[in-house]
């Protein structure tokens, strides 16, 4: 299952041909790419009712029409620039945007602490997160399928907080941000390697703009 979810996700990737950049394709977001990654594809962590009123509550205003996708478009180049050099991956899929980060620069084996030497980037990422307050920041953790289902669960989520609570101490509104911690259930990559559970053990940051039909 973990060897054709990565052929799936691979397949439904496409490469910017001005930029060189790898994307999902929308037209695999449409035809199934939700059965690999449902996490990029579903609803924000907590539902849209909770997340709006702390996003209320927070004075953060919607955005509407064209302007959400320029906001988006934005926000991307800026995060694109400023991780330019590191391993994390910018992915845009509509108008959300997805940082993949391999655990391998964010944490020690088994430790669920903020390595010192990521701390820059995740610096840079809470500077854009701080600039463009209008998206929810959901926060992913997962990990590959050593070790028992209940011991990955319990890391992943250790670890999408600790990245939570990071950005939230460099300034990003708690009101904007849920965690969720996926365990081994969602791989990117074959856990029959090593390469493939190093491509599983990751964090990832989901970006979703705040609009009027969210407030509504």
């Amino acid at each position: 299952m973990a060897g054709l979810a990565a052929a799936t996700l691979t397949s439904a990737c496409v490469t910017d041909p001005v930029t060189g950049e790898r994307r999902v394709s929308s037209a695999a977001i449409g035809g199934g790419v939700g059965a690999v990654g449902g996490y990029l594809l579903g609803d924000l962590v907590g539902g849209r009712r909770d997340r709006t009123e702390k996003i209320l509550g927070a004075g953060i205003g919607a955005l509407a029409g064209a302007g959400i996708g320029a906001y988006m478009d934005r926000q991307e180049q800026e995060l694109r620039r400023r991780t330019a050099g590191t391993d994390v991956q910018v992915i845009r899929q509509g108008d959300d945007l997805v940082l993949s980060m391999p655990s391998g620069i964010t944490f020690a084996t088994n430790q669920a602490s903020v390595q010192p030497q990521f701390r820059p980037t995740l610096d840079q990422v809470a500077d854009v997160l701080r600039e463009y307050r209008q998206t929810y920041v959901d926060v992913y953790g997962h990990t590959d399928s050593t070790g028992s289902d209940a011991y990955n669960l319990s890391l992943s989520e250790q670890r999408a907080t600790a990245v939570a609570d990071y950005l939230v101490g460099r300034g990003v509104e708690t009101a904007r941000l849920a965690t969720r911690g996926f365990g081994e259930t969602q791989p990117i990559a074959s856990n029959e390697t090593e390469d493939g559970k190093a491509a599983n053990r990751r964090v990832e940051i989901k970006l979703v703009p705040v609009t009027q039909g969210n407030l509504g």
